[in-house]
């Protein structure tokens, strides 16, 4: 089981820590199963870039980066060497704290 530490970057809203979660589902599907938004435009098939998110710590505990993730890293808004897009980090079996950032998703609203 797994606790997740949710920051957001977006003003006025305060971090979240997430307890118990299993291992399996993606970052992604955490977040939304627990009503923090993330867009996700493609549905969760690692075809765009708008579940982009920073992990700060526990990389460890998520599936790794592959080839094609990274190619869509590219493209999103501020990426930085901790990026990884939500639906492609998936839990792995195993306990431990995962840290992330959410980005100001308000940058999105504009497309």
């Amino acid at each position: 089981m797994y606790n997740i530490k949710v920051n957001f970057e977006q003003k006025g809203l305060e971090p979240v820590i997430l307890q118990n979660i299993p291992s399996g589902d993606s970052l992604l599907e955490v977040l939304l199963d627990n009503n923090i938004e993330l867009h996700h435009n493609c549905g969760g098939v690692c075809a765009c870039s708008t579940c982009h998110l920073y992990i700060n710590s526990g990389e460890q505990h998520v599936e790794e980066l592959s080839d094609r993730e990274e190619d869509f890293i590219d493209r999103a808004i501020n990426p930085r060497l901790v990026s990884r897009l939500g639906c492609q980090c998936d839990l792995l079996p195993g306990e431990g704290t995962i840290e992330i950032t959410l980005p100001d998703q308000t940058q999105f609203l504009g497309e």
